[in-house]
C-alpha cells in the first residue's frame, strides 16, 4: 500500500474597507492559484504545520479558527495526498509584520473577494474548501474564539500512589505528553490556562505555560475532588470563559469533562448530541477544541475538533 502524502493549510480572511476578503497565492513553479498549505514534516501536528506553512509561504503569524474539511487528490506520483484546512482570522498587525517576499516557491500574495476566488483557484477541492468557509460567511459566525478542554496527562495509578489523590504526578508518558502538547495547543494562540488545581492537571499545561508567558489560573470548581464532593461550580468556571470571548486551554479530568460540554452547550444554546457528548470522550493527554462565535454568543457551538495525544 503506497502511503499518503499529509498536508495542512488554511483559508486566511480579512476585512478591506469593510468587505471580506481572502488570501490567495500564485505560485512560481507552476503558475497556478492555490490557498496556503503545505507538507507535513516528520513529528508535527497537522494543527503546526497549517500555522508553519502559512508562515513560511505568506509571512503571516496566524491563530488557528474553525476547521474547514480536508481535501483528498491523487498526485502525479500516484501517492494520494490529503490535505487539512482551517480558516484563520489577519490581523492588521499581522499584515504588517509580514516579512514576505516573492520567491522561488511563491510568486505573488493576493486579496480578493470569496466571489473572485472561486474564479482564481486553480483546482476543483480548493474551491470545495472555500466553499465551506463561505458557509461560515453566510451564516454569520466568522469570527470565533475557542475553548481547548484537555484531559491532563497519563498519571501514576491510583493503587501505586499512597497519598492524595490531588497530588498525583504524572506518569513518563504523562510528562512526554505534556511536553508534546505545546507545539499543537499554540498553533490556536491561547490567551488563558485554566487548570484543575490537581498536581497532574497543573504540570499537563506547565510546559504550555512556560513557552507562551500565560499564567496557569487553578480552578478548585472543575477538580475531580470537587466532583466527587458535589461541590463542583463547572457551571460558573465554563460560563466566565465563553462570556470572556478569549481562546482558553481547560485542563481538567476525564469525569468532569462531559459536564463541561454540556456547560459550553447550554451556554450557547446548543441542542446537545452525540457528536457533542461524544467530544468530551478523551483518552489522558488528549483535548477537543469547541469552536464559538466571537459576535453572536447565541449562534450555538460552531465546530468541535478532537485530538489525539502524540505522545
Amino acid at each position: 500500500m503506497t502511503t499518503a502524502v499529509y498536508a495542512a493549510g488554511a483559508v486566511c480572511w480579512r476585512f478591506i474597507d469593510g468587505k471580506l476578503h481572502v488570501l490567495v497565492i500564485h505560485r512560481t513553479v507552476y503558475g497556478d492559484v492555490t490557498i496556503p498549505k503545505g507538507k507535513v514534516e516528520p513529528g508535527e501536528s497537522l494543527p503546526r504545520t497549517a500555522v508553519r506553512e502559512i508562515a513560511e509561504e505568506t509571512g503571516l503569524e496566524v491563530a488557528l479558527g474553525v476547521p474547514l474539511g480536508v481535501s483528498r487528490y491523487p498526485m502525479p506520483s500516484g501517492r494520494e495526498k490529503i490535505v487539512h484546512y482551517w480558516a484563520a482570522e489577519v490581523s492588521e498587525r499581522s499584515v504588517q509584520r509580514s516579512t514576505f517576499k516573492p520567491n522561488a516557491e511563491v510568486a505573488a500574495l493576493e486579496w480578493v473577494t470569496i466571489k473572485r476566488a472561486r474564479g482564481y483557484l486553480s483546482y476543483e477541492p480548493d474551491r470545495e474548501i472555500l466553499e465551506n468557509f463561505a458557509k461560515l460567511v453566510e451564516q454569520g459566525v466568522t469570527s470565533t474564539f475557542a475553548l481547548l478542554l484537555l484531559r491532563h496527562g497519563k498519571a501514576v495509578g491510583r493503587g501505586a500512589w499512597k497519598g492524595p489523590d490531588a497530588s498525583r504526578p504524572l506518569a513518563e508518558r504523562g510528562v512526554a505528553q505534556a511536553a508534546s502538547l505545546v507545539d499543537t495547543l499554540t498553533a490556536w494562540a491561547p490567551k488563558r490556562i485554566v487548570s484543575s488545581p490537581a498536581v497532574r492537571c497543573v504540570t499537563t499545561v506547565a510546559p504550555l505555560a512556560a513557552a507562551t508567558g500565560i499564567e496557569i489560573k487553578r480552578e478548585a470548581g472543575i477538580s475531580q475532588d470537587a466532583w466527587e464532593s458535589d461541590d463542583a461550580e463547572v457551571r460558573r468556571v465554563v460560563g466566565k470563559r465563553v462570556r470572556s470571548g478569549k481562546t482558553t486551554v481547560i485542563c481538567g479530568h476525564g469525569p468532569v469533562l462531559p459536564e463541561m460540554i454540556r456547560e459550553i452547550a447550554l451556554a450557547t444554546a446548543t441542542p446537545l448530541g452525540s457528536y457533542v457528548t461524544d467530544a468530551a470522550g478523551l483518552e489522558t493527554g488528549a483535548f477537543s477544541v469547541v469552536h464559538l462565535s466571537a459576535t453572536n454568543s447565541g449562534s450555538g457551538i460552531i465546530a468541535i475538533e478532537t485530538h489525539a495525544p502524540r505522545a
